[in-house]
């Protein structure tokens, strides 16, 4: 008798109320989402057409993304300028209301919390816009333990993010044309049926574009139909984050690329740290120690050769039998015709060229470290 091997299929995710929907779920459900991710305890869309599909759409029209999952936690009082100096070794004295700061966030050993985007609404209020992780948490207990003089909570407050070449003409058919004189991480004010809400140049691929900061969930999907109104002619359609294009922009996942077991300055983000002058910062001694010594390991992008299974698990970079770091992301590019990946390297093993090799559930691959990411 001839038995039949089963074909073996990816397990499924049991969505319940513990992974909450957002304010433009009703959007993406009807633009046919197939896979989700849960962000933040929120559903994060992850592939539409496919991801391959998706690439080459971001690339060259616009695309609407869901990306409510970047919680805010806001910060407000007569301290928050204080406190918000002490999550951070990034030096906030310059920061003006108007501008966004790219913010390492550690704790007291100078480890890596979160990497969210910091808006600066007022000289007493500012929105935390999270990677995946509890910050809130952790932001409260450093506002009680200090006692400080300060509100700490998550507000209604949903971004949704317009990426890819032609997001400044989409963007300006719904918000006028003023909104394309926004800089580069900076934010204005613009008004949607009669509401005013924060619009910024930023957003999680190296394509350019906006995150609108949605204020009000009942706003989110007469917002979302409107930009897909607009957008018909410019060939818009819902996305999400690409696996592809981050990787090849060398764009860290938090959880993902780097953890708490990372500085700042291990994941290549030392530019964001001023120790000397981040008075007030709990991990600032620990990152001091750091700067002076730097580190041993650090970010790099990594081409691996072959046909690679999904990078879902840590794959180990070896010299020989040795592990000398690993890979966190992986993915075929398309336009560059190899396997794109970030890695985590020891510095004896981190300059470009150097060979090694990748051990993943299907194999080893042969790999090199490459002396920029590709976008």
């Amino acid at each position: 008798m001839n038995v039949q091997t089963p074909v073996s299929m990816p397990p499924l995710l049991s969505v319940s109320r513990r992974a909450r929907r957002t304010p433009f779920s009703d959007g993406v459900e009807a633009a046919g989402v197939k896979a989700y991710t849960v962000y933040n305890h929120m559903l994060l869309p992850t592939v539409f057409r496919s991801v391959v599909e998706d690439y080459h759409h971001l690339k060259s029209a616009v695309q609407l993304w869901d990306v409510a999952v970047e919680r805010q936690v806001e910060v407000r009082g007569p301290d928050a300028g204080r406190l918000m100096q002490m999550l951070t070794p990034r030096d906030l004295r310059g920061m003006l209301p108007g501008q966004c700061f790219y913010l390492p966030m550690v704790d007291e050993t100078g480890g890596m919390l979160n990497d969210p985007v910091g808006v600066k609404l007022a000289e007493d209020r500012y929105w935390i816009s999270i990677a995946d992780s509890d910050l809130l948490f952790w932001v409260k207990g450093i506002a009680y333990g200090f006692r400080l003089d300060v509100l700490v909570e998550e507000p209604d407050v949903s971004p949704l993010a317009v990426q890819g070449p032609k997001a400044d003409a989409l963007m300006a058919r719904v918000f006028g044309d003023a909104v394309q004189e926004i800089k580069f991480f900076r934010y204005g004010w613009f008004e949607f049926q009669g509401r005013y809400l924060v619009v910024a140049r930023s957003g999680y691929s190296k394509q350019g574009g906006f995150e609108i900061y949605v204020e009000g969930s009942d706003l989110g999907m007469p917002l979302w139909n409107a930009l897909m109104e607009a957008g018909r002619d410019l060939d818009i359609h819902a996305g999400c984050p690409n696996l592809i294009e981050r990787v090849e922009g060398g764009l860290l996942s938090y959880g993902n690329d780097m953890t708490r077991a990372n500085t700042p300055h291990e994941c290549g983000l030392g530019k964001f740290c001023s120790v000397q002058t981040a008075i007030g910062c709990v991990g600032r001694d620990a990152l001091l120690r750091v700067s002076q010594e730097g580190p041993i390991r650090q970010i790099r992008a990594i081409a691996i050769d072959g046909d690679l299974p999904g990078c879902d698990r840590v794959w180990p970079l070896k010299a020989g039998d040795t592990v000398v770091g690993q890979v966190t992301s992986a993915a075929k590019s398309p336009d560059f015709d190899t396997n794109v990946a970030i890695g985590m390297v020891r510095m004896t093993h981190w300059d470009a060229g150097t060979a090694l090799t990748v051990e993943t559930q299907a194999g080893a691959f042969g790999a090199e470290v490459q002396p920029k990411f590709w976008i």
